[in-house]
Protein backbone atom coordinates (compact mmCIF):
# COMPACT_ATOMS: atom_id res chain seq x y z
CA UNK A 1 0.00 0.00 0.00
CA UNK A 2 1.47 3.08 -0.69
CA UNK A 3 1.85 5.78 1.60
CA UNK A 4 -0.66 8.43 0.12
CA UNK A 5 -2.75 6.01 0.96
CA UNK A 6 -1.75 5.31 4.39
CA UNK A 7 -2.18 8.94 5.34
CA UNK A 8 -5.40 9.59 3.62
CA UNK A 9 -6.62 6.31 6.01
CA UNK A 10 -5.62 7.87 8.45
CA UNK A 11 -7.21 11.49 8.00
CA UNK A 12 -10.25 9.79 7.14
CA UNK A 13 -9.96 7.70 10.46
CA UNK A 14 -9.13 11.10 12.69
CA UNK A 15 -12.10 13.22 10.77
CA UNK A 16 -14.54 10.25 11.96
CA UNK A 17 -13.42 9.94 15.53
CA UNK A 18 -13.36 13.79 15.58
CA UNK A 19 -16.95 13.75 14.08
CA UNK A 20 -18.30 11.34 16.46
CA UNK A 21 -16.87 13.04 19.65
CA UNK A 22 -18.62 16.00 17.91
CA UNK A 23 -21.94 14.07 17.91
CA UNK A 24 -21.46 12.86 21.78
CA UNK A 25 -20.84 15.74 23.21
CA UNK A 26 -23.51 18.22 21.04
CA UNK A 27 -26.08 15.59 22.07
CA UNK A 28 -25.30 15.65 25.60
CA UNK A 29 -25.93 19.48 25.13
CA UNK A 30 -29.03 19.27 23.68
CA UNK A 31 -31.98 20.11 25.08
CA UNK A 32 -33.96 16.35 25.12
CA UNK A 33 -34.22 14.12 28.09
CA UNK A 34 -32.38 11.94 30.03
CA UNK A 35 -33.35 9.50 28.43
CA UNK A 36 -33.46 10.75 24.95
CA UNK A 37 -29.98 11.81 25.44
CA UNK A 38 -28.96 7.82 26.51
CA UNK A 39 -30.78 6.68 23.41
CA UNK A 40 -28.83 8.97 21.11
CA UNK A 41 -25.60 8.64 22.56
CA UNK A 42 -26.18 4.59 22.50
CA UNK A 43 -26.90 4.72 19.11
CA UNK A 44 -24.02 6.77 17.49
CA UNK A 45 -21.72 5.07 19.90
CA UNK A 46 -22.42 1.43 18.96
CA UNK A 47 -23.17 2.68 14.85
CA UNK A 48 -20.52 5.28 14.22
CA UNK A 49 -21.19 6.03 11.01
CA UNK A 50 -25.12 5.37 10.66
CA UNK A 51 -25.40 6.75 14.31
CA UNK A 52 -23.68 10.11 12.92
CA UNK A 53 -25.59 10.98 9.92
CA UNK A 54 -28.76 9.82 11.68
CA UNK A 55 -27.95 12.61 14.61
CA UNK A 56 -27.08 15.21 12.03
CA UNK A 57 -30.47 14.22 10.46
CA UNK A 58 -32.97 13.67 12.80
CA UNK A 59 -31.25 15.02 15.92
CA UNK A 60 -32.39 18.39 17.72
CA UNK A 61 -30.82 20.30 16.23
CA UNK A 62 -31.96 19.33 12.86
CA UNK A 63 -35.71 19.57 13.90
CA UNK A 64 -35.21 23.02 15.41
CA UNK A 65 -33.70 24.37 12.31
CA UNK A 66 -36.52 23.17 10.08
CA UNK A 67 -39.17 23.90 12.95
CA UNK A 68 -38.14 27.13 12.62
CA UNK A 69 -38.42 28.13 9.07
CA UNK A 70 -41.71 26.83 8.72
CA UNK A 71 -42.69 29.21 10.73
Amino acid sequence: MPDSMIYLSIAVAALIVVLHLWAIISVFRSNRSVGSKTLWALLIWIFPLVGLIAWVVAGPRGHNGHAQHDK
